[in-house]
C-alpha cells in the first residue's frame, strides 16, 4: 500500500516511519512547523530520517498556530512544565485540536500524492493528556478522511495499543537509531531530562530494556506517576 507518514522527528513518528517503510511503500513523510519551542531541534531529525530511508520529506509552515492557539508548547506560550507526563500540569502543553489540523492537511496531501493511507504514531501513553491522540478520536478522523476523499484514504495507527516502552522496543527491532530523534519540549541544545516528554522518553527505554542513547542535562530520579506513592511515603 502507498502511504504518507506524519513524522515530527520524535520517537513515535520516526518508529512509525521505519515501520511503514518495512510494511508499505512510503510516498512521503510530512512534518509541520507550527511554532513549537522544540521545532528547530525536532524537524531536522525528521528530515534526516526521511533522507536515510530515501523518502520525500515535506515541511508545512503553519505560523498561524503560534499566533492563534494557546499552549505552553508554542513560542507564544508560557514555560514548559516539568514532572511526570501524566500529571495535570502537562495539559498546558496540549495544542488544541492539533492532530485534527495536521491530519486534515496530510489527508489532502496523501490523496494528491497518490497515497492510499496515512500513518500516524499515536500511542497508548498519549491517552491520559492528549484527547486528539485517543483511539475514539483517531477512529472518527479516519472515517472522516475515508468519506471525504475520492481515494478513501485510510488512517493507519500501528502503535495505538502500545505504550511508549512498546514503541522503544519496536523501534529497536526495526533498527531505529533513537539518538537521531528528539523529544524534549524545551528545545535546548540537550534534552533537559525533566519535562514530561523527557520523563516519558527515559521511562520508555527503561520499560523496553533498551539502552537509552539520549544526552540529558539531568538524569536524577524519575518523578512518580500521579496517584502512585513514593516508597516510604505515608
Amino acid at each position: 500500500m502507498k502511504v504518507v507518514v506524519l513524522c515530527s522527528g520524535g520517537m513515535d513518528s520516526v518508529a512509525a516511519l521505519h515501520w511503514a517503510a518495512r510494511e508499505h511503500v512510503v510516498v512521503a513523510a510530512i512534518s509541520f512547523d507550527y511554532g513549537a519551542k522544540h521545532s528547530a531541534r525536532e524537524l531536522p531529525m525528521a528530515a534526516a530520517q526521511a533522507a536515510l530511508l530515501g523518502v520525500r520529506h515535506e515541511i508545512v509552515a503553519m505560523d498561524f498556530v503560534d499566533r492563534l492557539f494557546s499552549s505552553a508548547l508554542l513560542h507564544s506560550g508560557g514555560e514548559i512544565p516539568e514532572g511526570h507526563y501524566e500529571a495535570d500540569n502537562m495539559k498546558q502543553t496540549v495544542v488544541p485540536f492539533r492532530n485534527a489540523v495536521f491530519l486534515s492537511i496530510a489527508g489532502g496531501f496523501a490523496e494528491s500524492a497518490g497515497a492510499e493511507a496515512l500513518v500516524i504514531g499515536a500511542h497508548g501513553g498519549d491517552h491520559a493528556i492528549y484527547p486528539d491522540c485517543r483511539e475514539e478520536f483517531m477512529a472518527a478522523m479516519g472515517e472522516a478522511m475515508r468519506l471525504g476523499t475520492y481515494a478513501g484514504v485510510r488512517l493507519l495507527r500501528p502503535f495505538i495499543a502500545l505504550s511508549k516502552g512498546g514503541i522503544a522496543a519496536e523501534g529497536a527491532r526495526l533498527g531505529v537509531d533513537f539518538a537521531r530523534t528528539w523529544s524534549c519540549y524545551k528545545g535546548g541544545v540537550r534534552h533537559c531530562g525533566r519535562c514530561g516528554t523527557c520523563v516519558e522518553r527515559r521511562e520508555a527505554f527503561l520499560e523496553a530494556g533498551v539502552a537509552d542513547p539520549t544526552d540529558y542535562v539531568e538524569t536524577g530520579p524519575l518523578p512518580a506517576a500521579p496517584g502512585v506513592r513514593e516508597e516510604g511515603a505515608c
